[in-house]
């Protein structure tokens, strides 16, 4: 390990709900929960408003209500929460060319190897200016952690949290973990702990007492070894700039299990579309389709197709995906469907595209009419869909807004923007011309609109 904690660990303060809060002056200060609003939602973010009453990640939507039941419960806005994204993480590759990403609100990043750091004071300098900066930009609050490795970073900036700045002097790290629950080391879930507990290690200086065979013994040989290692503060991995990815998926959780196949059929067409522009968006293709399916007695089957080569064209991947539902018995009820490709590559293989040559030829043939569509249409949803509660819309009198709620034929908005204050509510018809879909407004003056 090093001799300096020059490792970054920086994670985002709850940070959907926190920039919902943001854009929103009218939640500043109250609780906010994000995620799927229907009765098989679950949690993404709670606000730290919202966790006081027990609100957290990954909880059951229906429970977050009946705990926090005036909270504001929102969809998440992904495209917004990414365009912030990217402004952080423009600032942390400013410091170093090795920036490990964990996901949109969260990253390693290695001081020494851009120079802006290569002791304790320099890395704590870097590390008050990067919490400066984030705030400056985006309006938003994170917590940092610094050390001589990737996981007591991490372990750091938990402590930090939130909004905060904590730092692992190198030597110090046996007796800090020492007295911590074994849930701290990565790797140690709630099986694994539970596992642990019952032989009587709840504390990592007990996984140390019990020595490397009994951990090799209790969880089997990598697991044991690894475990073992961490918890003497043993972390030799680097921060590593490109994690390769290995997939590209979408899928959707649907609140009524869906039993008519022909709808089934239109939303694996609808998600096949959707990973198709995903993998478009990141310059991608690949050659192996997959298809999930969760039954209604909480069965998971998944199929899969291997192409002759990589692709991102939308027919061949629709195709692909319908061919595979034809092998699986939705009798009885789905309640989610997924649509992945993997097997990625930078290209594409043109010999793949030889169907929508054919489609071609037989309309200048005159075989097929210009326009025919093969696919069964896609009905719209229904106009009160369209306004989702928490995404932001604009009418023509009152400027920017966002939706409060929606239904029975009526859409609620709160006209506020984030340099404005608290703002007014209105009501209106759900098919009222002046107001539309609009974009998310920056969060700072002069920063980047989100999507």
């Amino acid at each position: 390990m090093r001799s300096a904690p020059t490792i970054l660990h920086l994670d985002m303060d709850a940070f959907f709900a926190s920039a919902e809060q943001a854009s929103k002056p009218s939640l500043r200060g109250k609780a906010v929960v994000v995620g799927g609003l229907g009765p098989r939602g679950v949690v993404a973010t709670a606000s730290y408003e919202a966790r006081v009453f027990g609100v957290h990640s990954a909880m059951p939507m229906a429970q977050a209500r009946r705990l926090a039941p005036n909270a504001a419960y929102l969809v998440p806005r992904f495209g917004f929460y990414r365009s912030i994204s990217e402004q952080v993480m423009g600032l942390l590759r400013a410091l170093s060319p090795l920036v490990e990403p964990l996901s949109l609100d969260e990253a390693f990043v290695d001081l020494e190897a851009g120079g802006a750091a290569w002791d304790e004071e320099s890395a704590r300098l870097a590390a008050v200016k990067l919490r400066t900066d984030i705030r400056a930009v985006t309006g938003l609050t994170g917590s940092v952690g610094l050390a001589a490795s990737k996981m007591l970073a991490k372990i750091a900036s938990e402590q930090a949290k939130p909004d905060g700045l904590v730092v692992i002097d190198p030597g110090s790290e046996r007796a800090m973990l020492g007295p911590m629950s074994v849930r701290t080391l990565p790797g140690v879930g709630p099986a694994t702990g539970d596992h642990l507990r019952r032989a009587g290690i709840t504390t990592v200086e007990e996984i140390v007492e019990a020595g490397e065979d009994e951990l090799v013994r209790l969880l089997g040989k990598a697991h044991g070894h690894g475990l073992y290692a961490m918890a003497l503060a043993h972390d030799e991995r680097p921060v590593v700039a490109e994690r390769e990815t290995k997939s590209v998926s979408v899928e959707d959780t649907y609140d009524v299990d869906i039993h008519d196949r022909v709808r089934v059929g239109l939303e694996v067409q609808r998600l096949a579309d959707r990973c198709v522009r995903r993998l478009r968006e990141a310059g991608l293709s690949g050659r192996t389709i997959v298809l999930k399916v969760r039954r209604y007695d909480f069965s998971t089957l998944t199929r899969s197709e291997t192409l002759r080569g990589p692709t991102d064209d939308q027919a061949v991947v629709r195709e692909a995906a319908a061919r595979l539902l034809e092998a699986v018995d939705t009798t009885g009820g789905v309640r989610l469907l997924g649509v992945g490709v993997s097997g990625l590559a930078d290209y594409t293989q043109e010999d793949l595209f030889a169907q929508a040559a054919e489609e071609r030829a037989e309309v200048d043939a005159g075989v097929v009419e210009e326009g025919e569509d093969r696919s069964v249409e896609v009905r719209e949803e229904p106009a009160e869909r369209r306004w989702v509660a928490g995404h932001d819309v604009r009418h023509e009198e009152f400027g920017h807004g966002w939706v409060q709620g929606s239904g029975l034929g009526r859409v609620t908005v709160r006209f506020e923007t984030p340099d404005s204050g608290p703002g007014r509510v209105r009501t209106f018809r759900v098919e009222d011309p002046a107001l539309s879909v609009a974009e998310p407004l920056p969060l700072v003056s002069g920063g980047l609109a989100g999507v």
